[in-house]
């Protein structure tokens, strides 16, 4: 069995205003990103929206001192963005569609993801979103750990640091045992 993760691809992170945006590059995968998720709907695959729920105010939280406030909760910066948020709300009552708000870089980190993949006996994941190099990243890393085969789709991931973009890609697949598609 197989699922979609859909990776942190809101407002924030992919319009030209997001507080943390990857821009023309998030922008640029709206189409692919759209699609896979809407195959993965109609073939009733179960499909996963991780998506950053920060409060800038928790003083405890690493990430309020690396990046500014993004994704915070109550704001329209955590909105899928684009054609995405149009399929979300089309398809959200749906058993196989399931949202996650996660506080940390992957999405098995303080999440019940592991548990609602391996009661559907999920063995295979199909990463999108954004940042590449960072919450799909660590969230390719946790899946590896915990055992799963992982794929790549190549036309639905960006960041906002093209080098960074490179190099995961190489990690996916070199260190990762990762299907680059």
């Amino acid at each position: 069995m197989k699922a979609l993760i859909s990776i942190d691809y809101t407002y924030d992170f992919v319009a030209d205003d997001g507080k943390l945006t990857t821009g023309k590059a998030g922008q640029a995968i709206e189409q692919a990103i759209t699609t896979h998720t809407k195959e993965f709907i109609e073939q009733e695959e179960f499909v996963v929206f991780a998506i950053d729920a920060h409060d800038p105010n928790d003083r405890f939280h690493p990430e309020n001192r690396l990046f500014p406030p993004h994704n915070v909760i109550g704001t329209n910066g955590r909105e899928l963005y684009g054609t995405l948020e149009t399929v979300y709300q089309e398809y959200q009552k749906q058993e196989t569609v399931y949202w996650i708000d996660k506080r940390h870089y992957s999405a098995f980190s303080g999440t019940d993801l592991d548990i609602r993949l391996r009661e559907r006996n999920i063995t295979e994941l199909y990463l999108t979103g954004v940042c590449t190099d960072i919450c799909v990243l660590h969230t390719a890393v946790d899946a590896y750990n915990l055992g799963y085969k992982l794929f790549i789709y190549k036309d639905a991931v960006a960041s906002f640091d093209p080098a960074g973009h490179e190099w995961a890609l190489r990690h996916f697949q070199t260190t990762l045992g990762a299907e680059i598609i």
